[in-house]
C-alpha cells in the first residue's frame, strides 16, 4: 500500500459547505426547539442527531463512526447543561440518539456509495421521526396507563390500616432506579383514606432550583377501594410525566394474604412515543411499586 493510500480523502469545498449549512440549521433547530418549550420532544432526541450524523458521514474522512460517537457525546453533555437536565434524562436519551446518529451514519454512507445526491436527498426523510411533539406532528398517544399488583403476606384489614396512616420515606429497592438516579420523594406528610384527606411528597432539590411537590387528594373512597386525584404538582419529575389518576384496590386471598391493585393513569411527557412510551411505562411501574413500599406494603 502506497503512501497516497494511507491519507484520507480530502475535503473538497463543497464538503465544507454542505457540513456547515447542516450544522448551522441543526443549531438554529437546537435553539428554537428549546425556546419553543420542545425541548423534550423527539425534534431534539431524533432530528438534531440526524443532521449531526449526516454532517459527519457526508464529510470525508476516516473512521467516521468514530467522530460521530465523539459528537454526539459532545452534545449530550451540552444539552444537558443548556436544559438544565440531570443524569437521568441524559441516561435515558442516550441509547437513543446514539442509536439514531450511527444508524443514519450508515444509511448515508451506504447511499453515498452509489450517489452523494441520494444521500443528501434522504436527509429530510430521516427528519420526519423528529418531527413527534412539535407544532408540525400530533403526539401518538401521551395518554398512558400503568399497572402493579402485589400480593402482600397481610390479612385485608391490616392493608387498610397501613394505608390510612398513609406513605413514609422509604430507601428505593427498585434497582433500575437506584441505577439511574430516579429522584424519590424523601419529605413525605399526610394520611387517611376519606374523601379530601392529602397526601404530600416532597422532593430533593437541585442547584437549579427547588425540587417541589407533588399532591394526592382522595378523590373517592368505598369498601377496599380508594380512587386519588392530584391537584399540584411542582416536583422535578413533572417535565417527564404528569400525574392524571390513581385507583387503589385490594381483596382478600385468604386470612393471611392480600392482593393489592393500583392503576395510575398519566400523560408522558418525552417523545417520541416508539421510544419513551415503553420506556416510561417501565420506569413508572417501578415508580408505583415503591409507592407500596413507602406504604408498608411489601
Amino acid at each position: 500500500m502506497d503512501e497516497q493510500d494511507e491519507q484520507p480523502p480530502r475535503r473538497s469545498r463543497a464538503n465544507w459547505i454542505l457540513a456547515g449549512l447542516i450544522a448551522t440549521f441543526g443549531v438554529v433547530v437546537f435553539v428554537l426547539t428549546v425556546r419553543a418549550g420542545q425541548g423534550d420532544s423527539a425534534l431534539l432526541f431524533v432530528a438534531l442527531p440526524v443532521l449531526l450524523a449526516a454532517t459527519l458521514a457526508l464529510t470525508p474522512g476516516r473512521s467516521t463512526h468514530g467522530r460521530v460517537f465523539t459528537v454526539t457525546t459532545i452534545v449530550l453533555l451540552l444539552a444537558a447543561v443548556a436544559l438544565h437536565e440531570g443524569a437521568v434524562c441524559v441516561a435515558l436519551a442516550a441509547p437513543l440518539v446514539y442509536a439514531v446518529a450511527h444508524g443514519v451514519t450508515a444509511l448515508v454512507h451506504a447511499l453515498a456509495k452509489s450517489s452523494r445526491t441520494y444521500a443528501i436527498v434522504a436527509v429530510p426523510l430521516l427528519l420526519l421521526p423528529g418531527l413527534e411533539g412539535t407544532s408540525l406532528a400530533p403526539r401518538v398517544s401521551p395518554e398512558q396507563r400503568v399497572e402493579v399488583v402485589r400480593v402482600v403476606a397481610l390479612p385485608a384489614d391490616q392493608v387498610a390500616a397501613r394505608l390510612a396512616a398513609g406513605p413514609r420515606p422509604t430507601p428505593v429497592r427498585a434497582l433500575p432506579l437506584r441505577a439511574l438516579g430516579v429522584p424519590a420523594p424523601d419529605r413525605i406528610s399526610g394520611d387517611g383514606l376519606n374523601a379530601g384527606d392529602r397526601w404530600m411528597f416532597g422532593y430533593h432539590g437541585s442547584a437549579h432550583g427547588p425540587g417541589g411537590h407533588l399532591v394526592a387528594e382522595v378523590e373517592s373512597s368505598e369498601a377496599r377501594h380508594v380512587a386519588f386525584r392530584f391537584v399540584q404538582d411542582t416536583s422535578i419529575t413533572a417535565r417527564w410525566f404528569t400525574w392524571r389518576h390513581a385507583d387503589l384496590r385490594w381483596r382478600s386471598i385468604d386470612p393471611g394474604h392480600t392482593e393489592v391493585r393500583i392503576v395510575v393513569d398519566y400523560r408522558r411527557g418525552l417523545d417520541p412515543s416508539w421510544y419513551f412510551g415503553p420506556l416510561q411505562q417501565f420506569l413508572l411501574a417501578e415508580g408505583v411499586g415503591h409507592l407500596l413500599d413507602m406504604t408498608r406494603l411489601r
